[in-house]
């Protein structure tokens, strides 16, 4: 089985990086988190023993949720989870061209890192034939931006009062909204304005009470402020976000899948992939286990040489959300008590003109990991002779932009050995679902490992929480 590969050899420098000892000494920490993880954590989710106040909350449902949602789909074929998802993804594909995710944190961003890194790129500006049929996706309800929520609303139509009925899938838009409880201002606003917006585009008035089900695709908890709504609405299909899986560890649950599944993305193969790599973290040693080694690694650059910085350097355009993605699920799980590392997500070649200098020459407080593409999906593309020679390339003719890319990860990692610099290399063999769910997976599962050895609860997010309640009471004070 392929497994994403974690190369950590440039973090081991005489000075600036880890030494053979310090990467030893981390060893005997990262089996016993695992062993906690896999063995006190789970039995402690399951209901097998109790759970002490220091962990809670305890969202460990993520960690078989992968297993959980397949099994059920073999058994139980299109009456399973993703039997549904699927079958609400068809119908949706040929009832509209657009559909509107309206979210906020973990209930966007897996599905942005999704659309980024598995569609074409350009995805909504191809038309409907090139996009295989698939509805185009846009994202709001993840800011309370005045001006991008009336452009999106323009785009759509639905910034009228009235107007006919939409006459044809090319017309024809939906939401799809995702909120746990449905309570968090900058969803359930966003989704008052894009409701009323999607009766007019079905011939009715804002505030009417035209069936728009048809349209209409929750993703929330079985009870609370949406729930009610969606009910009320007559919703076909209500997705469960289910309890004990956090909102940033809900990429495989209906968060993610649901809108995956609509673009047309392999929601199996990527369930396959996340399941892959938790067999990998299960049996693989350390110094040849993905998430323990990138743990380790991490951890001990951090708490020994100072690296509170951590680049996520992605070597593709197509994975820049998958990047900012994890920037969330880092700060938001570790960001407590005073600790954790900040999260920044690079892409490159472009940002070797921007960061790049501050990385090299800046302030020796940061750990760069690579994350590289092994095999591009489309042909290499040579740069090609030229009778205006004035660019001086045509000694280049033949090379490709893979081999541009390849040497420029072999020169940037190159100039930061050369200033005692660490990095490390984060391999994905291609750029599919299978192994963008092993990258998922993993960086999920190294994150609970992570708050496990450093003794912060890797689980809740109470930051957040207040600055909820003080924007609603300067609201309705």
């Amino acid at each position: 089985m392929d497994v994403i590969r974690y190369d950590y050899t440039g973090a081991l420098l005489e000075n600036g990086g880890l030494t053979q000892s310090e990467w030893s000494a981390v060893r005997p920490a990262l089996e016993n988190a695992r062993d906690i993880v896999l063995g006190e954590d789970l039995a402690q989710f399951r209901g097998e023993a109790e759970i002490p106040a220091e962990k809670q909350p305890l969202d460990a449902g993520f960690l078989e949720m992968p297993e959980r949602l397949l099994a059920e789909h073999q058994a139980a074929g299109p009456a399973s989870e993703l039997g549904r998802i699927l079958s609400t993804a068809e119908q949706m594909q040929q009832r509209v061209d657009r559909v509107v995710l309206l979210g906020i944190g973990g209930s966007y961003m897996g599905a942005r890192a999704l659309m980024e890194g598995l569609c074409p790129p350009y995805f909504n500006e191809l038309s409907r034939t090139a996009r295989g049929g698939k509805p185009r996706l846009y994202f709001e309800g993840n800011n309370v931006d005045n001006d991008a929520t009336q452009g999106l609303l323009d785009l759509l139509g639905g910034n009228s009062k009235s107007g006919a009925a939409a006459s044809g899938v090319d017309e024809s838009w939906a939401i799809v909204v995702i909120s746990k409880s449905g309570g968090t201002l900058e969803t359930a606003s966003a989704l008052r304005q894009f409701l009323a917006a999607l009766r007019v585009s079905r011939g009715g008035k804002p505030d009417g009470n035209e069936n728009i089900a048809d349209y209409f695709v929750p993703v929330t908890g079985g009870s609370g402020k949406l729930f009610e709504l969606s009910q009320a609405l007559g919703a076909h299909d209500i997705f469960n976000v289910p309890d004990g899986v956090g909102g940033r560890f809900s990429i495989f649950s209906a968060v993610g899948l649901v809108p995956a599944a609509m673009l047309g993305i392999d929601i199996v193969a990527l369930l396959r992939g996340a399941a892959a790599m938790n067999e990998h973290f299960r049996q693989a040693p350390v110094g040849g286990n993905a998430v323990l080694d990138y743990v380790g690694v991490s951890h001990q650059m951090e708490t020994l040489h100072g690296a509170n910085t951590r680049v996520f350097s992605v070597w593709s355009k197509s994975l820049e959300s998958v990047g900012l993605w994890y920037d969330q699920l880092l700060a938001e799980s570790l960001g407590k008590e005073e600790k954790g590392a900040l999260p920044l997500t690079v892409v490159n070649t472009r940002d070797l003109h921007s960061r790049a200098q501050q990385h090299q020459e800046g302030r020796r407080d940061k750990l760069i990991t690579n994350l590289i593409v092994d095999r591009w999906r489309r042909e290499p593309l040579p740069i090609g002779a030229s009778s205006f020679n004035q660019d001086q390339l045509n000694d280049l003719a033949d090379k490709t932009l893979p081999d541009l890319m390849s040497a420029a990860i072999k020169g940037t990692n190159k100039a930061y050995a050369s200033d005692n610099r660490p990095t490390t290399d984060l391999h994905l063999p291609e750029v599919n679902a299978f192994y963008l769910g092993q990258l998922f997976q993993m960086l999920m599962l190294a994150t609970v490992v992570e708050g496990r050895i450093m003794g912060v609860n890797p689980y809740g997010q109470p930051g957040v929480e207040q600055y909820k309640q003080h924007m609603n009471a300067f609201l309705r004070g």
